[in-house]
């Protein structure tokens, strides 16, 4: 791994602007002086850097929308007979700001005689099965149609990242709103309009009076509670690698959901192998570089297992029906492509199939979680509304009984 890689840290950086305005930003850089270099080149002058913390730095990747940039440029180019240190000036000019550095960092690399998987390498542009394919696209003399390939597939890891996010930012605004209004109703509307009772003699119920109880606690320590609240999110932002495996482990589990994701990771895979086959990868070393991009447990090992016994000099079609994790009329297209010796297009057909699969399960999910979520503000809202209603209607039902 390169010294990029291993030394570079996150920091958070006020400059002056050439046309005296000031502006802020996040950018990765091994340290103060090459963040200063960086933000020269963009006509920038750093008045004041704050290096972040690990925790809250963001990752060190490469975003997938300019992966797929960089790709698509390099494929428009290149296949028009651009040489390779031109194409990279160009494109440096079409990623993000905080992506260019690592564009000309390739083009300087290349242009010194570095092979482009190799400077890919040096500077993280890429993970491992991006490159993997760049470099065998260059042992075949075809770099441009590799980057083509690319950017089909980064086009469609976007559509399938794109539904994942959906899942998971729906019903998070959702809950999310009804944790803030039921706070709002606990801490300030419930309280009045129970004082307000008492004061006219009503009795109220328990559960009204222990709300009551709690909101007039919150309201009396807002501050503990603000400071509480941003302890969790600051402990849940370090603890965020953790959370995402438990959240990963559940999402196996439940129905529907589990659906979903055994279909994105299945989407993942087969884009992956379309992608390395079609630049002339052996399938066994396609079959490992895919293996590694999954985190599905049962569908990994159960590709790891056939990708050993394939080595091992295992038949090919017998070792597909061994794969149980993936759907049946899946393994037949399979079966019957690798006796028509045409595996790779097969490969992208069922990534294309399974992205489509893909987004038919999120919007049946989608349309499953809405009631769900319905039940669930109706528990936080509801509650809280017929704590208020109850003692109205028995104060109302009194004061017409005298």
């Amino acid at each position: 791994m390169s010294q990029f890689v291993r030394a570079s840290s996150q920091f958070f950086f006020l400059a002056a602007k050439a046309d005296g305005g000031r502006t802020v930003g996040v950018r990765r850089a091994r340290d103060q002086r090459h963040l200063g270099e960086q933000l020269r080149r963009e006509r920038l002058v750093a008045l004041r850097v704050w290096m972040l913390p690990a925790w809250a730095s963001t990752s060190d990747q490469v975003s997938l929308r300019d992966q797929g940039e960089l790709h698509t440029q390099l494929a428009q180019l290149l296949t028009r007979g651009v040489p390779l240190v031109e194409a990279l000036e160009a494109t440096a000019k079409s990623v993000a700001p905080s992506t260019a550095p690592r564009v000309e960092r390739m083009r300087e690399q290349v242009s010194a005689g570095s092979s482009f998987s190799d400077a890919a390498a040096s500077t993280a542009m890429f993970d491992s099965v991006t490159i993997a394919v760049y470099r065998a696209a260059e042992r075949s003399g075809d770099l441009g149609g590799a980057a083509k390939q690319l950017a089909a597939t980064t086009r469609r890891q976007l559509r399938i990242s794109g539904k994942a996010g959906t899942l998971m930012i729906y019903p998070a605004i959702v809950l999310s709103l009804s944790v803030i209004v039921s706070v709002l109703m606990l801490a300030f509307v419930l309280p009045n309009i129970g004082k307000s009772l008492k004061d006219m003699g009503a009795s109220l119920p328990w559960f009204t009076d222990v709300l009551m109880t709690i909101g007039v606690f919150m309201r009396g320590n807002l501050l503990w509670l603000g400071v509480g609240s941003l302890a969790l999110i600051t402990i849940a932002i370090g603890l965020r690698k953790l959370i995402g495996m438990l959240v990963a482990r559940v999402s196996r589990r439940v129905p529907l959901l589990r659906d979903v994701v055994l279909t994105q990771e299945s989407a993942r895979f087969f884009t992956v192998m379309a992608a390395m086959t079609r630049s002339g990868v052996t399938l066994a070393d396609a079959l490992g570089t895919a293996v590694g991009a999954l985190s599905h447990p049962i569908l990994k090992l159960q590709l790891a297992s056939m990708r050993t016994k394939l080595i091992e000099g295992g038949n090919l079609r017998s070792l597909i029906d061994t794969v149980s994790a993936l759907p049946l009329p899946t393994r037949r297209l399979l079966m019957a492509a690798e006796r028509a010796g045409d595996l790779d297009s097969a490969f992208e057909t069922l990534a294309g199939d399974m992205t489509e699969e893909l987004e038919r399960k999120s919007d049946r999910l989608l349309a499953a979680m809405e009631p769900l979520l319905i039940v669930g503000m109706f528990l936080l809202i509801g509650t809280l509304v017929i704590s208020i209603m109850v003692p109205l209607m028995q104060a109302t039902s009194g004061a017409m009984g005298r």
